[in-house]
């Protein structure tokens, strides 16, 4: 019966099923943000998302069955129990709030669809690296922002009046969010060689340093392609190796029975 199960939950009908669940969940869940939805469909929509709830719970319990606490060594496992564990949360004052994070069931799509799950293990094998980008960013940040409040504090205090202010300027021009025309600008009516600062600040944080997080993943995806690929040829070589030990195993058994028959 568990061996049924298993097969079950692990097949790729049941698989794709549970991808189409949580699709069909996560539009409904759009849905009910819109009045006008709601107020034309909004018991279908409700009876739709508790249907979904429903399979979710379901699915859970199966794998339950079948894993038991070898569920719980699995992180994809964790992850979906909690996400499906918020939203049987019960509704009340103060937890309300929780409810809204239904919609924390749409990201079930990363520990069901393989591809996504590649992307997240690489993310998370760039991490160690990105620390190291982070420092250096914060290093840069720190320093700009001190020489900001320096120059630019006395007559921009709102923008440049404190090392928090600065921050918060230096990071909007980072983002390249009207850094020209809303900062830079007026601050070069009071002071004219201010474009020398933010120039080289854009070039080694925009161009710079925020590319390391690009290089940084990149590398981080490539190590997890090489790593499946691995795991892929440790598997066809396991395998390989069977099918030679079961021939030479049938040659001997077809040479002794001519031995015999002579």
């Amino acid at each position: 019966m568990v061996d049924r199960l298993k097969g079950f939950i692990e097949s790729g009908a049941f698989q794709n099923f549970i991808i189409g669940v949580i699709i069909v969940n996560a539009v409904t869940l759009g849905l009910e943000t819109s009045a006008t939805a709601m107020n034309l469909a909004g018991p279908v929509l409700i009876v739709l998302d508790r249907i979904a709830l429903s399979i979710f719970i379901i699915e859970i319990v199966l794998k339950l069955v079948v894993y038991r606490l070898r569920f719980f060594r699995d992180a994809w496992n964790i992850f979906d129990f909690l996400v499906v564990g918020v939203t049987l949360m019960p509704a009340g004052e103060g937890v309300s709030v929780l409810r809204s994070l239904r919609i924390l069931r749409v990201l079930r799509l990363i520990s069901v669809v393989p591809s996504l799950r590649k992307v997240v293990h690489a993310l998370l094998r760039a991490i160690p690296g990105m620390g190291s980008v982070v420092a250096l960013l914060s290093l840069v940040f720190y320093v700009a922002a001190v020489m900001a409040t320096k120059l630019f504090g006395a007559s921009f205090p709102d923008w440049f009046g404190s090392i928090g202010a600065s921050f918060y300027t230096l990071f909007q021009v980072m983002t390249l969010e009207s850094w020209s025309m809303g900062i830079v600008r007026p601050v070069m009516e009071v002071y004219p060689y201010a474009w020398l600062f933010f120039i080289i600040f854009i070039l080694l944080t925009t161009f710079a340093v925020l590319n390391l997080f690009i290089a940084i993943i990149v590398d981080a995806m490539a190590q997890e392609h090489h790593a499946e690929e691995g795991e892929t040829r440790a598997a066809l070589g396991g395998d390989h190796h069977e099918i030679i030990a079961e021939i030479r195993a049938l040659k001997e058994e077809v040479a002794a029975l001519r031995r015999e028959g002579r």
